[in-house]
C-alpha cells in the first residue's frame, strides 16, 4: 500500500515484514479496509528502522526474511518501544515457533496460512490492550519439541500453552487415552516460571481411595494404622514447581472436599496434622471423562471443577488430526533409533495406509506401532502391506479370526461391565439408569443436529421428538447449537 494514501489523526499504523509479496499485499489490502494505514516491507531492517524512528502502533513480522529472523527482532523491538505491540507469523507451524514468539514478548503467534478473520481480530485486540512495560524473559527455550504437529487442531493448543508458560494458571486437560495430556502439563512445567522447581505426578485412578489423601497431604507418625513415620505427601514434594492431577474424575468424593479447600484458602493439614502448611504449587489437572456428566450424576464436586477448569485444553483425537500423522511416524520413528533400534523409514502407501486407520489408541497406538516395525521388520523401508499386516493383527481377537460388527447393544453391554469393574472398590454407583441414558442422549442429539445442519425442526422430526423437548433436552445437556453445520 502507498505511503502516500492520506491519513486521519486517529488512524492507527500497522508495519508489516513479509518476504513474500503475496501476504504483503493480501495484508495491506485487508487491513487498509479496515480503516487502518499499513506500511509493507520485504526487509528486517527496514522494519527495524521504522521501529527506531517512532513509527506504527502495531508490527505483524514473519519469521523467516531474508536478512534477519523475525524471532530475534521480537526483543529488541519489545527493549526499545515495550508499549509498541508485535504479532508473529509463521508456516514453521510448530510448538517450538510458538512458545519461542511468546516468550520473546511478542503479542500473538499465527500460523500460516492464517484466516483473515482471525487476524483482524487479533489486530484489534492489540490495539486495544493496556500497554505494559514488562520485559520478555531473557531465557530461551531449548530446541525440543514436547508436542508435535502441524495440523490446525494443534495450532490452537501451542499457542494457549503457549500464553500459559507465562502465568501460574490452574489448567484442566481433557482428551482421550493416549492424546499426551501428560506432555502437554509436562511442556506447561518445563517452559514455565516454575521449570526450576519439581514437577510431581500422581495418577488417581491408580492409587486406592483410602491412600489418596495421604499421598496428596501427606500423613502424621500414627495418624492411621502402619504410620510409623511422618510421610511427605504430594503437595510438599512438589513445593515451587507443578503438580499434575492425572485422572481427576476418578478422585473420590472425600478427597475432592480436601482439594477445594487447598485451592480456595492456599494451603494444607496432612493427615492427622493440626500445622497449615502453606500450598506453594502450580496445578494442572487431566481427565479423559466428562466431568459435567460426571457432576450431573453426582460423582465430582462442581466447585471443585470451576476451581480446576481455569483455563480448559482439550487435546484433540488422532482421528481429527490425520495430517500430522506423517510427522508423528517420523519423529516416532527417530525416538526409536535413539533409544537403539534399527533405523526405519515408511513409504508414502504406508503413511496413506496410517491415515485409513481409527486409533483408538491415539498417538500412544501409533507410537507403539512404529517401535514394534522398527524392530520387528528387516526391511528400512516400511511398505503399505506390513502396516496393514501389523494393524490387522493388533485389531484381531486372540482366540480367532474376524468377527461380525459390535452391535449397539453389545458395545453398550462391554461398557458398562467396565464400569461396575471399575467400582469394585466399595465407591456407590447411584442413579445409574439416569446417568446411562445421559452418556447415549448426548452422542444422538449431537448426531442428528450434525445431520440436519443444525435444523432443529428436521432433528425433532429425525428422532420422533417435539421440537420443544428437543430444545428442552439441549438446554439441559448443554448442547450448542450452530445452523449450517457441515
Amino acid at each position: 500500500m502507498s505511503d502516500a494514501a492520506p491519513v486521519s489523526a486517529t488512524t492507527r499504523t500497522i508495519l508489516v515484514a513479509d518476504d513474500d509479496r503475496a501476504i504483503r499485499t493480501v495484508l495491506s489490502q485487508a487491513l487498509g479496509r479496515s480503516g487502518y494505514h499499513v506500511r509493507a516491507t520485504s526487509s528486517a531492517a527496514t522494519l527495524w528502522r521504522w521501529v527506531e524512528d517512532g513509527e506504527g502502533d502495531l508490527v505483524i513480522t514473519d519469521v523467516i526474511m531474508p536478512d534477519e529472523n523475525g524471532l530475534d527482532l521480537v526483543p529488541r523491538i519489545r527493549r526499545v518501544r515495550p508499549d509498541l505491540r508485535v504479532v508473529v507469523m509463521s508456516a514453521q507451524s510448530t510448538f517450538s515457533t510458538a512458545l519461542k514468539a511468546t516468550q520473546r514478548g511478542a503479542f500473538d503467534y499465527l500460523p500460516k496460512p492464517f484466516d483473515l478473520k482471525e487476524l483482524l481480530a487479533v489486530v484489534g485486540r492489540a490495539l486495544s490492550a493496556p500497554t505494559t512495560t514488562e520485559t520478555p524473559d531473557s531465557d530461551e527455550p531449548e530446541e525440543r519439541l514436547p508436542l508435535v504437529g502441524r495440523s490446525a487442531a494443534m495450532q490452537e493448543i501451542y499457542r494457549t500453552v503457549a500464553r500459559l508458560t507465562t502465568t501460574d494458571l490452574t489448567v484442566m486437560i481433557t482428551g482421550e487415552s493416549g492424546t499426551g495430556k501428560e506432555l502437554v502439563a509436562r511442556a506447561l512445567h518445563d517452559y514455565g516460571r516454575r521449570r526450576g522447581g519439581p514437577f510431581v505426578a500422581i495418577n488417581m485412578a491408580a492409587i486406592p481411595r483410602e491412600l489418596i489423601e495421604s499421598e496428596l497431604f501427606g500423613h502424621e507418625r500414627g495418624a492411621f494404622t502402619g504410620a510409623l513415620n511422618r510421610g511427605v505427601g504430594r503437595f510438599e514434594q512438589a513445593a515451587g514447581g507443578t503438580l499434575f492431577l492425572d485422572e481427576i474424575g476418578d478422585m473420590p468424593p472425600e478427597a475432592q472436599t480436601r482439594l477445594l479447600r487447598v485451592l480456595q484458602e492456599g494451603e494444607f493439614t496432612t493427615v492427622g496434622g493440626r500445622q497449615p502448611i502453606k500450598a506453594n504449587v502450580r496445578i494442572v489437572a487431566a481427565t479423559h471423562r466428562d466431568l459435567r456428566q460426571a457432576i450431573r450424576g453426582g460423582m465430582f464436586r462442581e466447585d471443585l471443577f470451576y476451581r480446576l477448569n481455569v483455563v480448559p485444553i482439550r487435546l484433540p483425537p488422532l482421528r481429527e488430526r490425520l495430517e500430522d500423522i506423517p510427522l508423528l511416524a517420523r519423529h516416532f520413528l527417530e525416538r526409536a533409533r535413539a533409544a537403539g533400534l534399527p533405523q526405519k523409514q515408511l513409504d508414502q502407501g504406508a503413511m496413506d495406509r496410517l491415515k485409513q486407520h481409527s486409533w483408538p489408541g491415539n498417538a500412544r497406538e501409533l507410537e507403539n506401532l512404529m517401535r514394534r516395525m522398527a524392530a520387528l521388520y528387516p526391511q528400512e523401508t516400511i511398505g503399505a502391506d506390513a502396516v496393514g499386516s501389523e494393524l490387522a493383527e493388533a485389531a484381531a481377537p486372540a482366540e480367532e479370526g474376524p468377527r461380525a460388527p459390535e452391535t449397539l447393544e453389545q458395545a453398550v453391554e462391554r461398557h458398562l461391565a467396565g464400569f461396575m469393574s471399575a467400582h469394585k472398590d466399595g465407591m456407590p454407583i447411584r442413579d445409574l439408569y439416569d446417568r446411562v441414558l445421559a452418556e447415549v442422549e448426548r452422542p444422538l442429539l449431537k448426531l442428528a443436529l450434525s445431520a440436519t445442519r443444525g435444523n432443529q425442526i428436521k432433528a425433532a422430526a429425525m428422532l420422533g421428538l417435539n421440537r420443544n423437548t428437543l430444545r428442552k433436552k439441549l438446554r439441559e445437556l448443554d448442547l450448542p447449537v450452530v445452523r449450517g453445520l457441515p
